[in-house]
């Protein structure tokens, strides 16, 4: 699937979240997009990665953040917050 295909409300959940906090992060939830199936797929999977992302934070955001200023790990988990409160909210 591609996340042209999601909802308005998934797509607002975390494609726009991700965006307003780093291009780089919503490229990784678009990339993410062409694992799934379909739109509770996807949330699924992004629920997974996030708790990926937060077993390695420093790791996740060298990774993640490659060609630009790497935000703290507390910026980090604050949208990684917003992103999973916005995902329950969806489903």
């Amino acid at each position: 699937m591609d996340t042209d295909e999601l909802s308005i409300q998934a797509y607002n959940a975390v494609m726009i979240t991700a965006e307003r906090f780093n291009h780089n992060l919503t490229l990784q939830f678009g990339l993410l997009s062409y694992q799934c199936e379909n739109e509770a797929d996807y949330l699924q999977k992004a629920i997974f990665l996030i708790k990926e992302w937060y077993q390695d934070l420093e790791e996740s955001i060298e990774e993640i953040f490659f060609d630009v200023e790497h935000p703290t790990s507390q910026q980090f988990k604050k949208v990684l917050d917003e992103i999973s409160k916005n995902i329950a909210k969806v489903l």
